[in-house]
């Protein structure tokens, strides 16, 4: 056997049998006894090799009292997907038929940006079926194979240890954290006010009728349907809502700056997050949703489609992005939208919204676009250039420092209005809003009718 492969067998990666702890401890104790009571009395090395030779074939009988490998199965039921950043809980069963009890310890192969509460220790009571279970989190979105399961179990004597590897055909599939999604699904208005903001209402009679229902307090009275109400003898009022099967389509920066990091997570994190947000919001309504993302190349397009269940394929798409090392290429990416949708739309850039003001190549592109859709561009507001600015003056270093921050700002807010000048809407807004932040501006923008 290569030493690659014992090596291997020590770190718990192979299949064979190991000594236990406490057979080493036992000749470890044994053999320096030995060597100093040969040392007083005279004993010969051949002595005490033969001693050490025959405890160690004496602690051979310990392999009686160990279940055979077939005797021994394990089975684990682990999540098809997981969320980031979620915690999840995974069983795992460890069969065993034989005659005796089994001390296990295993280690689940998962994959390092796993949390890993390793090595679990458990008793598996002869003839049962010992459950159990551990907790995990995934802190990188991807697609990662489930492939192995590394089991070793010994006796109640605990010298010898057999060890096995249990092979799964499995893969798990890490998503986008939905906690914003499913917030705004299960109760659009109490999501938009815990994040404090609201529904804004939309013009009184404009849009699809849909219901006729009883006047609350805060109805605009022009909406009082009169003929129900003489009939019923209550306060009744028409309801409308926006016309639905507009077009809705998302950008998705993945270059260079958008993988800056913030207090959690990075910039494209929470835009990922944001995206799926606002596409269920508009799927939910009627909407079709088209997704594009981007860096120096378009790496993902999503056609537009309707229906709640189109969000699947979106995610299919969108969950494995990731943070490209190059500048963004708005120019490019504005021309494959042209080509691509050529129906009037409400287009949302999620990106660094100071990268975007100092591209000169994107403004000819914009000129066009702007014609037919509606554009708006959502960022993060870098909270340390935020800080900076506030931080108190102690040193002439402080005062640099604070001036510099200062200057930043005034000069994003002098190039933000020449742009919102020719049209062009823009918004920035702390990470942890910034999905309420995105789904507000789009019933906003749908209710005043502007798309």
């Amino acid at each position: 056997m290569s030493s690659k492969n014992w090596w291997d067998r020590f770190l718990f990666r192979d299949k064979g049998i190991v000594p236990g702890k406490r057979l080493l401890i036992i000749c470890g104790i044994v053999s320096f006894s030995l060597i100093i009571l040969g040392s007083l009395t005279g004993l010969s090395w051949g002595f005490i090799l033969f001693f050490n030779i025959f405890f160690i074939g004496l602690s051979l009988l310990d392999f009686f009292f160990l279940p055979r490998k077939r005797e021994m199965s394990i089975s684990r039921v682990f999540p098809d997907t997981m969320e980031r950043g979620q915690e999840y809980l995974i069983d795992i069963k460890v069969h065993n038929q034989s005659e005796y009890d089994a001390y296990v310890t295993l280690i689940d192969g998962l994959d390092q940006s796993f949390i890993r509460p390793f090595p679990l220790q458990i008793v598996a009571r002869s003839k049962e079926t010992t459950p159990v279970r551990y907790k995990t989190r995934a802190q990188i979105r991807g697609q990662y194979p489930l492939t192995s399961c590394y089991v070793r179990y010994q006796s109640r004597f605990g010298l010898w240890q057999k060890q096995m590897t249990v092979q799964f055909d499995e893969a798990v599939k890490v998503i986008p954290d939905l906690t914003e999604t499913k917030n705004y699904l299960n109760d659009a208005q109490r999501y938009l006010l815990y994040e404090g903001l609201t529904i804004r209402k939309f013009h009184s009679g404009a849009g699809e009728f849909t219901q006729i229902r009883n006047y609350v307090v805060g109805d605009d009275p022009r909406m009082i349907n009169w003929r129900q109400t003489a009939k019923l003898r209550e306060v009744m009022t028409n309801e409308y809502e926006p016309e639905h099967g507009k077009y809705v389509t998302l950008l998705i920066d993945c270059g260079r700056m958008m993988g800056a990091e913030l207090r959690e997570t990075n910039r494209l994190e929470k835009s990922l997050e944001a995206v799926l947000t606002v596409a269920a919001a508009a799927l939910d309504s009627g909407d079709y949703v088209s997704v594009i993302a981007f860096s120096k190349d378009v790496h993902v397009y999503v056609p537009p489609r309707k229906g709640i269940e189109h969000l699947q394929m979106i995610l299919d798409e969108i969950y494995d992005l990731e943070v490209q090392p190059v500048e963004s290429n708005y120019a490019y990416v504005f021309s494959y939208m042209e080509t691509k949708q050529k129906k009037r739309s409400l287009c949302m850039l999620f990106s660094d919204v100071r990268t975007f003001l100092i591209e000169e190549s994107a403004s000819m592109y914009l000129e066009r676009i702007r014609r037919r859709h509606l554009f708006l561009i959502i960022g993060i507001e870098d909270h340390l250039l935020l800080e900076m600015t506030q931080q108190p003056i102690r040193r002439a270093e402080d005062a640099m420092l604070k001036s510099t921050a200062q200057q930043q700002l005034l000069l994003k807010r002098s190039e933000k209005r020449k742009w919102e000048n020719r049209g062009l809407l823009m918004v920035e807004t702390e990470a942890e809003r910034l999905a309420a932040t995105a789904v507000s501006y789009y019933i906003d923008l749908l209710n005043r009718h502007v798309v």
